[in-house]
């Protein structure tokens, strides 16, 4: 990522969907006014979703995503079928694009009731409309365009506009439970784990959510934290911690100051902090023959001592003292079947979008299967979820209710 680049997670996705040659991919680039998507008159030209990050005006940061034919065919058309399903996992707004010479069929309507059930803003476009003798009159919801002739290509992204535009821009990582001028420290192992030469993107991310709000951001490594506090002159309003090192910085900081770590953070940030503390008292159930799945929202390099691989389940086992069984997944990879689980443990999922986290937590939860998160279950664990908790306001009596 570039060093001005927009993340993402923080980014409006918008899919297209559609059939196959319905001319989803003429759209992207008539949208984008750039040649993202490859285009041909052969049926199936996308088989694998395709991701562009870009400026979209007026809506600024956005992420184009083109997906296969919905009505793809044979064993591999199915893999296509289910990668665009997953696409929809994380779409703010959908583009269902339908040859105007075809019209609507079966596949589209199975599309719709998709964007109806899971609250996606959509706007339905007929394209290829210079090849009809009259243009139909549109409902709201409608939109006829041409590739060809660039006919409403314009009220098309206004239409995208419009349907993107959402609660999500007010939320804070943290900018709301702070004031101008206080200080807020942040500890960062700089281990094994941690990338060469820059910050992981939560602490980035909550830095430049910090200085938005007129505070100051003090960072430091874990062994440093005792003396900074003790050096700083003004008691800070906030400790903000990695998980990993959750232990030493609670007994480092005194009880006065306000303390939680980046990924209880995260969680709040994606909708999911109640339903993760609630699903971390399911390891007091946890027996020998069950199993956690792990899920991180990025991939990464594995290191010797990995945290979601190898720290977390080892820790887990010598909390609950079972011999539990551990399945892991990463990256835009989310099981549809949960069932062979007892819980499942999330990273904070900077990396995904606000919906797409969401979507996951509603999976488990619609199939039974507790989710929690990783700071919240580390905290838990070393008995300071509480004093953790303890900066959102009114959670601790939502939790105690």
């Amino acid at each position: 990522m570039g060093l001005n680049e927009t993340p993402s997670a923080d980014r409006i996705h918008i899919g297209f969907f559609g059939r196959r040659n319905a001319g989803k991919s003429s759209i992207v680039n008539a949208v984008t006014g750039q040649e993202i998507a490859v285009v041909s008159e052969v049926r199936g030209t996308t088989t694998d979703p395709v991701y562009k990050a870009m400026e979209l005006l007026p809506l600024g940061p956005v992420m184009m995503m083109d997906t296969p034919g919905m009505d793809d065919e044979g064993t591999l058309g199915e893999l296509r079928v289910r990668k665009a399903k997953q696409v929809l996992n994380k779409s703010d707004v959908a583009v269902l694009v339908i040859d105007a010479t075809l019209g609507k069929t079966a596949p589209d309507e199975e599309l719709l009731r998709i964007f109806r059930g899971k609250n996606i803003p959509f706007v339905i476009v007929y394209n290829k409309c210079d090849l009809l003798t009259d243009i139909p009159k549109a409902s709201e919801e409608e939109i006829y365009v041409s590739t060809v002739t660039r006919y409403n290509i314009f009220p098309l992204k206004e239409k995208i506009a419009q349907l993107a535009v959402t609660e999500e821009v007010k939320l804070k990582i943290v900018g709301d439970l702070i004031q101008p001028s206080d200080f807020v420290v942040l500890v960062t192992p700089i281990d094994k784990a941690a990338p060469k030469g820059r910050l992981i993107l939560p602490q980035q991310q909550t830095i430049r959510d910090i200085l938005e709000a007129d505070a100051v951001a003090v960072v430091v490594k874990e062994f440093e934290l005792r003396e900074t506090l003790a050096n700083l002159g003004k008691k800070p309003k906030l400790v903000i911690t990695d998980s990993q090192v959750f232990a030493k910085v609670s007994a480092d900081t005194p009880k006065d100051i306000f303390l939680t770590s980046f990924s209880i953070l995260f969680a709040r940030f994606k909708g999911s902090l109640l339903t993760a503390v609630r699903g971390a008292k399911t390891l007091e159930s946890l027996t020998d023959s069950d199993t956690v799945l792990i899920s991180e929202g990025c991939t990464h390099h594995r290191q010797c001592d990995d945290i979601g691989t190898v720290k977390l389940p080892r820790w887990i086992r010598n909390y609950t003292g079972k011999q539990i069984q551990f399945a892991f997944t990463s990256g835009g990879e989310f099981p549809d079947d949960l069932s062979p689980y007892k819980l499942t443990v999330h990273c904070g999922g900077c990396m995904l979008n606000r919906r797409e986290m969401q979507y996951r937590v509603k999976c488990s939860l619609d199939q039974n299967v507790p989710i929690t998160n990783y700071g919240v279950l580390i905290a838990y664990m070393q008995g300071i979820l509480r004093r953790s908790l303890a900066v959102f306001p009114g959670i601790l009596a939502e939790l105690d209710d």
